[in-house]
């Protein structure tokens, strides 16, 4: 996957494992540790510090796999991805078994993703794939690996996983706003239509996925429900920026 070249992008944000008002089970970027001032502490002075490990002299069986996969996120939750992608891929080596293995490199791949390196990202997604291609994070790895792949113009390969994450988890909701995007770009807007509302249904109600539907409905010709769609998406983004100013 070395031989890939970037596509310019389009503005578009996928799912990335992260991001969602109710993050899923797994890849909560907001753990407790983030309680603290980062400027002040470091999350990871919580843990065992992951740069500390030697793999010379410490047994893979006395590494806690999970820990470092807490690591992970906290730097995530930071915005310090270079470390996160470190500590993934760290907790990744000492998995003991392939279901933690598949969520430290989806997670790897996430963190990648927010770097814009997508070649590495989609290479972490496939692997999670290749331990388990119906393992419990399977779908998420489907989902964001279909992201990384757009994201190189591979817009037939991007498909296909987009249809695989969905099939696997019909619960997904970043899954079906993925699949919804990629139906609205290549012009099926009926189908786009579908997917994003069962976005909606199951809980993703982010001002993307009302304005990719707004989009949709454009296209079919129903403007006036198409203008009240943009009009809610206009109000969740101005409540986001008022929440964001109260925080600051």
């Amino acid at each position: 996957m070395t031989d890939r070249e970037p596509r310019e992008g389009d503005g578009h944000q996928f799912s990335e494992g992260q991001g969602f008002e109710e993050p899923y089970e797994g890849f909560d970027i907001d753990p407790p540790e983030l309680e603290v001032d980062p400027t002040d502490v470091d999350p990871v002075d919580d843990h065992v510090l992951v740069d500390l490990l030697d793999d010379a002299n410490i047994a893979g069986d006395e590494v806690d796999s999970d820990a470092l996969i807490d690591v992970g996120l906290s730097y995530m939750g930071i915005k310090r991805y270079e470390e996160a992608v470190d500590a993934f891929e760290r907790a990744a080596r000492y998995a003991a078994n392939d279901t933690d293995e598949q969520e430290a490199r989806v997670n790897q791949g996430v963190a990648h993703a927010e770097l814009e390196e997508w070649d590495a990202a989609a290479s972490a997604h496939e692997e999670a794939l290749f331990l388990d291609e119906d393992g419990p994070f399977a779908a998420e790895a489907e989902t964001n690996l279909a992201y990384a792949l757009w994201e190189f113009g591979e817009t037939e390969d991007a498909y296909h996983h987009a249809e695989e994450a969905v099939r696997k988890d019909k619960r997904l909701p970043h899954g079906w706003y993925n699949l919804g995007f990629m139906e609205n770009e290549q012009g099926r807007h009926e189908q786009a239509l579908d997917a994003l509302n069962n976005a909606i249904r199951l809980g993703f109600k982010q001002a993307d996925v009302f304005e990719e539907k707004a989009r949709a409905l454009d296209e079919l010709g129903r403007e006036e429900e198409a203008t009240d769609v943009v009009e809610h998406a206009e109000e969740i983004r101005s409540q986001q920026e008022e929440r964001l100013v109260d925080q600051g």
